[in-house]
């Protein structure tokens, strides 16, 4: 634990030359991240990002990881559906999607 502590706490701490290596304009991770430009510019001199918010800005700077990590977690989340027997068949499907006229 105390490992990852230390990993997090560099990349708050390197989180800025981060963004500045990025393709993505400051503007662009104030706004997906959702947080007022002051409080950005002040958490990012003060390295006071909360986890979240270190989150949303990893997955801006990072889509490809991001992309990966949401797949294997879907891939996981289907092969539980399927043990729990939480599907139903194409044909199933197919004929929901006739009654409700969507093909």
């Amino acid at each position: 634990m105390i490992q990852e502590i230390i990993a997090y706490k560099n990349i708050l701490e390197n989180i800025e030359g981060l963004i500045d290596k990025s393709t993505y304009k400051r503007n662009y991770i104030i706004e997906k991240v959702g947080i007022s430009s002051p409080t950005f510019y002040r958490k990012l001199k003060t390295h006071s990002f909360t986890p979240d918010e270190m989150l949303s800005i990893a997955k801006i700077l990072s889509p490809e990881e991001n992309y990966i990590l949401e797949l294997k977690a879907d891939i996981e989340q289907g092969k539980l559906d399927i043990k729990n027997g939480d599907f139903i068949t194409h044909e199933e499907m197919l004929a929901k999607l006739k009654r409700r006229n969507l093909i």
